[in-house]
């Protein structure tokens, strides 16, 4: 039985991998492919931890790995690896293949970091921004067949717009026996209370309240939820099925005994970022004031294969964070935190996410399994597909199984 003693007692972990705490005198050799690289990119976010360190458990942590190489996609006026490179010394080359041979001819790099956001691409039917994290993802195992060596491989967010993309790309990474590793910050961010889902816990209910647009955010709210939901008893079997709402229908939801309205509160509970109506510090909104505030509400709910329900909301000006509950068999108070994401400029979130990439990078092995993100790829996709055709999707091809990992991932210092 869950009790507050061994639920909280799960933050006593360690608090990061033993590798980094030690520095190496010869530094391991990093690939970057990007989309595109400027002010806020992901590549600003994520790559440059790699030039420069990050800050974590109270000390600023120099990676032992250098960027060697990297492949823009896309430079525009407002681009910054030109500079990066004159900077730091490492060299852009005009093709994926070039950049991991450092212009030569055999695989020279010990990691490839995949950045496949932002810039400008374009969009499936169903609104999908079609980055090419999959061609990306085929011109660097080309490589690898090639050469006849691999490496670790980290990608950025969700693995491709395309679900039988998504599901090639672990199917390779299994066949060639790489380790790899993809995701949202999310699950890794801090957390408030610094809490985790307990081992073998039994939820009836889960719920994610968030913020954002469409086949973007929905991926940070869903990979919140699975973080969660994947330490449940039985571990994770996949999704039977995902049904989208959108405006009036999303009211109705919250209405009735659709969900539980309760996590609703605990989660705005939570929230740091609650909207107010004039005048008003603190004041939790009636319904008529959250459907004047929110213009286009967007609702996923999500059916395990075992019989779990999770929603994810995406309120856009009622919050502006990513807020978790989770209704126990058998326990009176619900679960609930918030995942914290810093601001700009420093969005210290994407140095959690670069340490995980850095781990898997130095050991070999994926600090938590790609197959979180192969679910919730397919689940964004579902939930896209959903709300074009407004009904509900039965979801047999995400049958995903697979455990949690036993450590606690979030950072916590």
């Amino acid at each position: 039985m869950l009790t507050r003693r061994t639920f909280l007692g799960t933050t006593g972990a360690a608090l990061l991998a033993p590798h980094l705490h030690a520095e190496s005198p010869t530094k391991k050799k990093i690939a970057v492919v990007t989309t595109t690289w400027h002010y806020r990119s992901h590549a600003w976010h994520m790559a440059e931890r790699f030039l420069h360190g990050y800050p974590i458990d109270g000390k600023w942590h120099r990676p032992p790995f250098e960027i060697v190489s990297a492949y823009v996609d896309q430079i525009g006026d407002d681009d910054l690896s030109r500079s990066r490179a004159k900077e730091f010394g490492f060299k852009i080359y005009p093709n994926i293949a070039a950049a991991l041979r450092c212009g030569g001819d055999k695989l020279a790099v010990d990691a490839v970091l995949v950045i496949g956001e932002h810039g400008k691409y374009p969009k499936s039917d169903l609104g999908q921004n079609q980055y090419p994290r999959y061609e990306f993802f085929k011109q660097v195992v080309g490589v690898f067949e090639k050469d006849g060596r691999t490496t670790p491989v980290f990608n950025d967010k969700h693995l491709s717009w395309k679900w039988e993309w998504a599901k090639e790309m672990v199917d390779i990474s299994r066949k060639m026996k790489f380790p790899f590793l993809a995701g949202s910050s999310l699950p890794v961010t801090w957390r408030m209370p610094s809490i985790d889902f307990p081992k073998d816990g039994e939820p009836e209910e889960l719920m994610c309240v968030a913020f954002g647009g469409l086949d973007v955010y929905d991926f940070h709210a869903l990979e919140t939820i699975q973080c969660m939901a994947e330490r449940r008893k039985g571990g994770e079997t996949g999704v039977k099925a995902v049904e989208a709402l959108r405006g009036e229908a999303v009211w109705k939801l919250l209405a009735s005994s659709g969900c539980d309205p309760k996590l609703f509160e605990t989660c705005l509970t939570r929230s740091q970022t609650l909207a107010q109506p004039p005048t008003f510090s603190h004041r939790y909104p009636t319904p008529e004031q959250m459907r004047e505030m929110v213009k286009e509400p967007i609702a996923y709910r999500i059916e395990y294969a075992d019989g779990l329900k999770a929603t994810m909301f995406l309120l856009n000006g009622l919050v502006q964070d990513f807020t978790f509950a989770a209704r126990m068999k058998g326990e009176r108070e619900h679960i609930s935190t918030l995942f914290h994401l810093p601001p700009t400029p420093n969005v210290t979130y994407s140095a959690g996410l670069m340490s995980k990439a850095e781990e898997m990078f130095a050991t070999g092995k994926a600090p938590y399994p790609i197959e979180r993100t192969l679910l919730t790829t397919g689940m964004v996709a579902a939930g896209l597909k959903s709300l074009a055709e407004g009904k509900r999707l039965e979801t047999p091809h995400l049958a995903v199984k697979y455990d949690a990992p036993a450590e606690l991932q979030f950072l916590r210092k």
